[in-house]
């Protein structure tokens, strides 16, 4: 029997029945009395000065009511991003890149305002483009920016503060296509690799991806009274108001933004996306505006970073790792976005869960004239354990070591540092890996094309550690939870009432819980790096106790007794002789009436079980088994195994879900995903041509393992979960489709023209 109630067990969440009618509401759905619709006019040049925007044929058509371009925000801050704000909400002075925004349609219909925008006449001067990162590096390449900016977000980025060049030739030599570097090193490197038994040297390439979350981005604003109220598909809602406040140099408290179910997110709808061009339009027209872009305009808001990363190791005669080095060249797009904090985490995370006695990692995000990057499920971590893992697999080859062996060799044991001075790893990896071999043993084949590959990675997960969240119990003895985190198709509403439920010992059936909204929900800094079950959940727990806490004080006072003899049971409390409350019973006895309600506050900071950073460790172990065609170099996955280390699953069901998610989406990088640029322009930024997995790409067989040793920080001793899956998957395919063939390959998606070129000796790149 286990020893919870309702944590641990696997419960229908709550939003199922209405999204699988249909019912449930998303930002698309919210309409506002007096609303105006909004379309985006966007530049076709990927490098162009604008000499002229010619709107007078949009003014004149039916039902338009305006149009918007960067001259009419001069009085506002016109730019936005948390860690440089380097993005223009509508091109200024030039483009940088090809569906760049230029300017905004307002009509009274949807329609007019999209039929309006094709009559939007813009000149350009075209300019010298840098559409990959190795342009962009290159000497007297053209820049992307002639500007340096500001640094708006976390302190460790305050390095990148600058000004403006304005002629100055100090500042102009100065200037480059580098948005942002990171470096990590420990050791001695050189002298580690002039001693080392086997140096294995490799460059890999992982692909340019968009993050394909069924819902495009939208955004509902209405600017009014020196006050702004945004619904939009943000998974940060509170990171998106701080950079609205700053456009319009309002009060926080002026701002309000909310974001009911998102329809994914990935990482794709972290920070501030469309926003701005919603609440910019609105404060023109001073009517309210809501912005609904399409796939293929969503495809030109962001995509992830593709990286070109050159790794280097040294191996004793034992395989045990001696040295690693890894140059990353990350192409992060016209803007910086979140792109800085993407290339420090795969500084952190690319050389992977292992004992490195001597390190240096350098890593460069690059400006091009291409769809600005930002954050991606796995935060850097994909790129960087492409490279990693292939490259101790061409070393266990070479050494003649098992692929699972050489990973034992040099594997951290629970509690030992990756980082250095950071908190140790929190989780068995040994042991999870031994999960994976054995499963992938039962199954395992000498059929021709046959191959099988592992991959290994652990991140420094949960951002920052700052959480609140508070529990109002009901005069019926009902709960409501507060969080501002975000529901985004992952399950936290369900993981938070369970947790409620379980602390405040009630039914999970009555408890219901509200997110995302800054003026009513409390502070929460992001939904995302897997956070939400450890950090909110941990704050959700001491909101409990606190509430329960005030039910005490209160119930000892219509006992008048001492509120040491007043204990909490199940649903209520009781004294000691025997009486007891429900919840319900001492609210309204207390407030007298139907009436009242009790609130309990908790608060989450680094400190205590958080002060050590990472406040936790998200891992990934998997196991991939393929079948290669020759003939076609089709590649088919047979089986997929993944480990997934959460301490605790709150909701088994729902981690199975979020494992299974994030494995099948790093098998569309690894087999099926890119985007393709032919010149200045995306040639599949559409839904047809960019592939992403089917449900015919699902794995001919899955074991989808949960790991539980309860060493995790969060509630009941539970870790983050929802990432770590997908990180090592491109590895494990590349390296089993490496043995499958007899050749290694050096980039992904391994499509079946991609393997079949590997197959012939052909270059993977025609």
């Amino acid at each position: 029997m286990s020893e919870y109630a309702t944590v641990g067990t696997s419960v229908r969440r709550p939003d199922l029945v209405e999204k699988v009618l249909g019912t449930a509401q998303y930002t698309v759905d919210v309409s506002v009395p007096g609303m105006v619709h909004a379309a985006v006019v966007r530049s076709n040049r990927a490098h162009a000065r604008i000499v002229t925007i010619d709107a007078e044929d949009a003014r004149t058509q039916p039902d338009v009511i305006g149009v918007v371009t960067a001259s009419d925000l001069e009085p506002l801050f016109a730019r936005f991003g948390h860690v440089i704000a380097d993005h223009v909400i509508l091109a200024t002075e030039k483009v940088r890149y090809f569906g760049e925004p230029v300017a905004i349609v307002l009509a009274e219909t949807r329609g007019a305002a999209h039929d309006a925008a094709g009559l939007v006449h813009v000149s350009y001067e075209d300019l010298p483009s840098v559409m990959t990162a190795e342009q962009a590096l290159a000497e007297d390449a053209p820049l992307v920016h002639e500007t340096t900016y500001d640094a708006t977000g976390d302190d460790s980025f305050k390095n990148l503060a600058g000004k403006k060049a304005d002629g100055d030739s100090a500042a102009d030599d100065a200037l480059s296509n580098v948005a942002h570097e990171a470096s990590l090193a420990w050791g001695d490197v050189d002298a580690a690799f002039e001693t080392a038994h086997l140096i294995v040297e490799d460059t890999v390439h992982y692909p340019m991806l968009y993050g394909y979350a069924m819902e495009p981005y939208n955004a509902v604003a209405s600017f009014s009274d020196g006050e702004l109220v945004v619904t939009s598909t943000a998974q940060h809602p509170y990171m998106v108001r701080d950079d609205l406040a700053r456009i319009f140099d309002l009060p926080l408290s002026r701002v309000r933004v909310s974001a009911p179910y998102l329809g994914g997110g990935y990482g794709t709808k972290s920070y501030t996306k469309v926003e701005p061009m919603a609440a910019v339009a609105s404060w023109y027209c001073g009517r309210p505006v809501k912005l609904v872009i399409s796939i293929e305009d969503s495809i030109y808001t962001t995509r992830v970073d593709s990286a070109k990363i050159h790794v280097r190791s040294a191996f004793d005669a034992d395989g045990i790792i001696q040295a690693r080095e890894f140059d990353i060249v990350m192409d992060s797009g016209a803007y910086a976005d979140n792109s800085p904090l993407v290339l420090a985490k795969a500084v952190n995370r690319c050389f992977g869960p292992y004992r490195v006695p001597h390190l240096r990692v350098r890593g460069r995000s690059i400006y091009t004239n291409t769809t600005p990057a930002s954050s991606y499920r796995g935060f850097g971590a994909p790129q960087g354990n492409l490279a990693g893992e292939t490259n101790i697999d061409r070393a266990a080859e070479l050494l003649g070591i098992d692929a699972a062996d050489i990973r034992r060799r040099n594997l951290v044991q629970f509690g030992e540092p990756i980082l250095r001075g950071k908190r140790g790893i929190d989780a068995d990896l040994p042991a999870d890996l031994e999960l994976v071999v054995a499963s992938l043993e039962k199954d395992r084949t000498d059929r021709p094309g046959y191959g099988i590959g592992f991959g290994c990675s652990a991140s420094d997960a949960g951002a920052y550690p700052i959480s609140t969240a508070q529990v109002r119990i009901q005069s019926d003895g009902s709960v409501i939870v507060l969080s501002g985190s975000t529901e985004m198709g992952q399950g936290s509403r369900s993981a938070l009432g369970q947790i409620a439920a379980e602390e405040l010992r009630v039914r999970v059936d009555v408890v219901s819980v509200m997110q995302s909204d800054t003026s009513v929900t409390p502070y929460e800094r992001t939904t995302g790096a897997s956070r939400t079950t450890t950090l909110v959940g941990l704050a959700l727990q001491r909101a409990c106790a606190d509430a329960i806490s005030r039910v005490r004080d209160m119930a000892a006072e219509i006992w008048e007794c001492s509120a040491e003899h007043v204990v909490h049971v199940d649903g209520g409390v009781e004294n000691g002789d025997g009486a007891t409350m429900t919840f319900g019973d001492v609210v309204r006895t207390w407030f007298g009436g139907a009436a009242g309600e009790v609130t309990g506050v908790g608060l989450l900071r680094r400190e205590g079980v958080t002060e050590e950073m990472p406040p936790f460790w998200e891992t990934g172990m998997v196991g991939v088994a393929v079948d290669v065609d020759t003939e076609t170099g089709m590649v088919t996955v047979d089986k997929l195994v993944t480990v997934a280390d959460v301490g605790f699953a709150i909701n088994p069901r729902a981690v199975e879900g979020q494992d299974l998610g994030a494995a099948t989406q790093g098998l569309g990088a690894a087999l099926y995903e890119e985007l393709v640029y032919d010149g200045p322009q995306l040639i599949n930024a559409n839904v047809v041509d960019y592939r992403v997995p089917r449900m015919t790409d699902v794995p001919r067989k899955l074991d989808l393992i949960l790991a539980e040793r309860r060493d995790g920080v969060g509630p009941y001793g539970a870790k983050g979960a929802g990432e770590g899956q997908l990180n090592p998957i491109g590895g494990a395919v590349a390296s089993a489709v490496a043995r499958a063939v007899g050749k290694w390959p050096t980039r992904l998606p391994l499509t079946p023209e991609r393997v079949w070129r590997l197959l012939n000796d052909l270059d993977e790149t025609d």
